[in-house]
């Protein structure tokens, strides 16, 4: 890409995970509490169901590990984001990150960047993500803007250098009507512009195999590395891999692909086999 979108940096995903492609397994969290799903389980039921598919993830061979409240639905918008929601992630992560063998990061739903930062700072997590970090889009929430000025002005007072930003450059389950007139590659140099540190290319939805076109379009217009945030198989893995620096892998892991069940150590075992062939 051409020069004078930011000053270079350092390869942030080599920093935070140091193997070539690597993956970053996610651990998707029961209902916590505040969410409508949530049925009055103790905090201790939620840990000991993540500590699980850390460990399912581990023993399969994973790079990485992700935390998210998946099971929150309807997500609320980021400044709806709950204290209970932040306090029962961090409990969780917590004690992940006393069993983990390999360094976590950190996902509030939807976009809530602050929130994140802040569990992130609390558990000693290497990241974020977030979703929307510029401009703006139409989600199932609703009107959701970029979150990267108040998130990098808030990790700085918190002294949070070391939690990088994993940003998508065209998040899924929105819409992109409000910068339709901002090509992928525009859009690409925004999110390196406003200083994320590693971008995102992904499909429309959980589990959606992110298009090579899409990813290309990213690589070709950025300096950051870039990594798949959904879709990835067993199947199209090498064929991913051969274009994107790594990946975030969630519902193809899990029994019966399925977001919400159990990690299926085999089918993670199996995965990273396709991958261990690329490094």
């Amino acid at each position: 890409m051409s020069g004078g979108i930011f000053p270079p940096k350092q390869n942030a995903l080599l920093e935070i995970l140091p193997v070539k492609k690597p993956i970053i397994g996610m651990i998707h969290l029961k209902p916590l509490p505040g969410s409508p799903h949530y049925k009055g389980e103790s905090v201790q039921e939620m840990i000991d169901f993540a500590l699980e598919d850390a460990r399912r993830l581990i023993e399969g061979g994973v790079d990485g590990l992700q935390i998210e409240n998946a099971w929150d639905l309807p997500f609320p918008k980021p400044e709806d984001f709950g204290h209970e929601t932040v306090a029962a992630m961090t409990a969780v992560g917590v004690e992940l990150a006393k069993m983990s063998k390999v360094p976590i990061g950190v996902n509030c739903l939807a976009n809530a960047v602050l929130p994140a930062i802040a569990i992130a700072k609390a558990i000693q997590a290497k990241w974020v993500r977030s979703n929307q970090w510029v401009n703006a889009y139409i989600a199932n929430e609703g009107f959701i803007e970029g979150a990267s000025a108040k998130a990098m002005r808030y990790k700085a007072r918190l002294f949070g250098d070391d939690i990088k930003i994993l940003a998508d450059v065209h998040v899924k389950h929105g819409s992109h009507a409000i910068v339709a007139d901002r090509s992928l590659s525009e859009q690409t140099r925004d999110n390196e512009f406003f200083d994320a540190d590693i971008l995102i290319a992904t499909g429309n939805r959980t589990g959606d195999e992110t298009a090579l076109d899409e990813i290309l379009g990213i690589k070709e217009n950025a300096s950051l590395p870039v990594i798949v945030g959904s879709g990835m198989t067993e199947q199209n893995a090498k064929k991913i891999l051969s274009v994107a620096d790594g990946a975030i892998v969630g519902s193809f892991l899990k029994e019966n692909g399925n977001w919400w069940e159990r990690v299926d150590t085999e089918k993670v075992k199996r995965f990273m086999d396709q991958v261990q062939s690329l490094r």
